[in-house]
């Protein structure tokens, strides 16, 4: 994250210096003319560069400048800024609370990966200078939203990397750095999972060099009570395994851990700001590759549940890992509720585009809590049914359930349309008793251009709604 300070004073002339504008609201005297002419209103995502000197981004907070606002229009800001390695924003008049809205939305605009360039590095913003008359109060704000932004980035890094660098084991050893953070770390192996039945996620990463792995981090606050399951489908590269993808486009499919990413994400921003809610993440994680060893459509898998399971389609792996983490969160440590996060169908794409992930679940305070906190956080849900018919079509004649409806059913699932609805019944299945919300956030965990919060690229999707979840609707005894 770059580094960000709060000072008095107006800012200097050195630095490209951000200038909120609420829309309607007078612009700063010496800079109207210019306003003006550009037709500058203040409209929300609107930003007037003026180059100078001394160089002015004007940014557009719309008419209700809610925290929300002012973070997307520090990303705004950022995105905007260019090759400045430095920046100030002009927040003298502006509420302690919206100065630190915007030095986050800077911080998350600024985020981008470097690491694997060699040459033509392109100069990026490191510092951030935050003028106003509340230094101490404001920088009080930013650091009860710094924890979020830096789970929010974390996510980011670790599904940019590619499959070659981010194999299973050196996704399960960069969460192992957590322990750092007060967060208890468990990596089961193979072996474990052997002995313990854990059949799905075996069966999924049985196809690859690189063996599955079940992480699990558990944050223990300070509360009496069950902690709050979030569960992460980790899978690192899915190449469909014996179902394979269309090559056009599998590149982006080193972003099928997502879901795991943000549940890690989660669970740093939990441990930075201290929260008081004993909370657990069980991550999947596996690579869907081709093998000797890959299991088939036909196949009949034992989950960890002991559930059988008919396999029609290897590229619906999402839900069979997850079925097998769900159960482990749920039996191990008796959960408040559960939260599951995937990239999990194509399907929820075509409904919601890329605006917005698939929310399904068994509680509806539990789903309307999780939709407030996607709202507060631009990390947007909405809500999709799972019907008595969806799990019908599940229905198996040689097993417990089938993994997902075949083509040739009549029931418009299979190979070509993996159906979002027939996957949350599927998983349904295997969370029980306990309140549970099911996140499908294919279409949101990358953008391929600039959005709201950040540059194009993994978005972090989740990682921050989980956090004020938890704020939201755990951080007390009942």
């Amino acid at each position: 994250m770059i580094a960000v300070h709060f000072r008095r004073g107006a800012p200097g002339a050195e630095p490209p210096c951000v200038v909120p504008v609420a829309e309607g609201a007078a612009v700063p005297s010496g800079l109207a003319a210019a306003a003006a002419a550009a037709r500058f209103t203040g409209r929300a995502d609107a930003v007037l560069d003026l180059t100078g000197p001394p160089r002015r981004l004007l940014v557009g907070l719309g008419t209700a400048p809610t925290p929300l606002a002012h973070e997307t229009a520090g990303a705004a800001a950022a995105l905007a800024a260019g090759e400045a390695t430095e920046l100030s924003v002009a927040a003298e008049g502006v509420a302690p609370e919206d100065a630190a809205s915007l030095a986050a939305g800077i911080a998350l605009g600024a985020w981008h990966f470097d690491a694997l360039r060699t040459r033509d590095v392109p100069k990026r913003l490191r510092r951030l200078t935050v003028r106003t008359g509340q230094p101490e109060a404001a920088e009080a704000a930013f650091a009860r939203l710094a924890p979020g932004v830096a789970g929010c980035l974390l996510a980011r890094e670790l599904t940019v990397e590619p499959a070659n660098r981010l194999t299973t084991r050196a996704f399960a050893e960069r969460l192992e750095g957590l322990a750092e953070e007060g967060i208890d770390v468990e990596i089961h192996g193979r072996k474990w999972l052997e002995q313990h039945g854990f059949g799905a996620l075996l069966a999924v990463g049985g196809g690859s060099d690189s063996p599955p792995r079940l992480v699990v981090l558990r944050w223990r606050g300070v509360l009496p009570v069950p902690p709050v399951a979030l569960v992460g489908k980790g899978i690192v590269f899915d190449t469909g395994g014996v179902s394979i993808k269309p090559a056009a486009g599998m590149e982006a499919m080193r972003a099928d851990m997502a879901g795991a990413a943000a549940c890690a994400g989660a669970m740093l921003a939990l441990a930075r700001r201290g929260s008081p809610a004993p909370a657990v993440a069980v991550l999947a994680i596996a690579e869907n590759a081709t093998g000797a060893r890959s299991y088939r459509p036909g196949d009949v898998i034992r989950t960890a549940s002991r559930r059988t399971v008919e396999v029609i389609d290897t590229d619906a792996e999402g839900r069979l890992v997850l079925a097998d983490a769900l159960h482990h969160a749920i039996t191990r440590f008796r959960p408040r509720a559960v939260i599951d996060l995937a990239t999990l169908t194509g399907s929820v794409v075509t409904a919601l585009g890329h605006h917005r992930a698939g929310l399904f679940g068994t509680e509806a305070a539990l789903m309307a809590a999780a939709a407030a906190a996607g709202e507060a956080v631009g990390e947007r849900l909405w809500p999709l049914p799972i019907g008595a018919r969806h799990r019908e079509d599940l229905a198996s004649g040689i097993a417990d359930l089938r993994q997902c409806a075949p083509a040739s059913s009549g029931a418009f699932g299979g190979r070509l349309v993996p159906d979002a609805c027939h996957a949350a019944a599927f998983l349904r299945e295997f969370a029980g008793e306990v309140p549970w919300a099911h996140l499908d956030i294919a279409g949101v965990d990358t953008a391929e251009a600039p959005h709201a919060l950040g540059p194009a690229g993994p978005t972090g999707f989740g990682a921050r709604l989980l956090d004020r979840l938890v704020a939201m609707r755990f951080e007390q005894e009942t």
